[in-house]
């Protein structure tokens, strides 16, 4: 993973290639009839975040995306154009050294497949294993981006932690369904297949949180129980402000860096900075670096 560059003319291949567009039905974008086994947490050991030559300072951000039957518009707005603006600002605006970017698709518990996760890379591979993602649409009730936790927390060998002591990003993405609280345990074992003891999800949250800074993107009405989950580190927002994500999740990386909101808030649009400003203010950034 993480060789090679991201370019706007890989992007432009593929989009034309799969006739991308934001007006495309869920079904037209995401195109699998079944989970590819690559993408199956049950058939993966670990997923890599290793420097390399072309990118030696590497930093592991991903992005989970609920794909539930309500969030499809969301799925397809990402695949067919905000992965790409998040991707290329984030090399414009050098907001961290060497993204390395994984993609996650996060279910409902009722699912076949409610977890599927790509690898780590640095170029058009990004958006082409999201287009491989199976899009289930069927369960809507809660959802389980605790497996994801849980899956990032014990499948993952990472550089930026283990030689730099560098934690990575999580941004999830999704409505207001609950986050899954019960049955933690059986959930991850039928899911991913590892015995874990954690008990709550709470518990499984603070595991992931060794790693990886975690963010919960929410669009349309609050879910006040998600917030008692992630306080300070859940942003809710619109669905007429989704085309913000990639500027709130950039600017989160680099506050949680050190930069202070009104500095982030100039390299926007000027008409986007109150709706960004907004989103970023409901953010408390808590400092340090892993616990050792």
């Amino acid at each position: 993973m993480g060789y090679g560059s991201y370019s706007a003319s890989d992007w432009a291949k593929l989009k034309n290639s799969r006739q991308l567009s934001g007006n495309q039905r869920v079904e037209e974008v995401f195109t699998r009839k079944s989970c590819d086994p690559k993408y199956d947490p049950k058939f993966i050991g670990t997923r890599e975040c290793f420097d390399s030559e072309d990118h030696p300072n590497s930093t592991p951000i991903v992005v989970g995306l609920d794909v539930t039957g309500s969030m499809g518009y969301l799925a397809v707005k990402v695949a067919t154009g905000a992965l790409n603006e998040l991707i290329t600002k984030l090399y414009s605006t050098g907001a961290v050294e060497d993204p390395a970017l994984m993609c996650a698709a996060y279910g409902d518990i009722l699912d076949v497949s409610p977890l599927q996760v790509t690898q780590f890379e640095s170029d058009i591979r990004i958006a082409q294993q999201l287009l491989d993602i199976y899009f289930e649409n069927e369960g809507n009730g809660e959802v389980v981006p605790t497996c994801l936790w849980e899956f990032l927390a014990c499948h993952t060998n990472i550089d930026a932690v283990n030689k730099r002591h560098e934690k990575g990003f999580v941004f999830t993405i999704g409505d207001d369904a609950r986050i899954r609280e019960n049955n933690v345990d059986q959930t991850i074992a039928r899911v991913i297949g590892d015995t874990t003891s954690y008990g709550t999800r709470e518990a499984a949250l603070s595991d992931v949180q060794q790693k990886f800074h975690v963010f919960h993107i929410m669009i349309g009405r609050r879910n006040t129980s998600n917030d008692s989950l992630l306080p300070g580190h859940t942003v809710n927002i619109s669905r007429d402000e989704i085309d913000n994500i990639p500027e709130i999740i950039i600017s989160t990386i680099q506050m949680q860096k050190g930069k202070k909101l009104d500095e982030v808030l100039e390299q926007w649009e000027e008409l986007k900075r109150p709706s960004i400003r907004a989103a970023l203010s409901q953010i408390a950034i808590v400092e340090g670096g892993l616990s050792l």
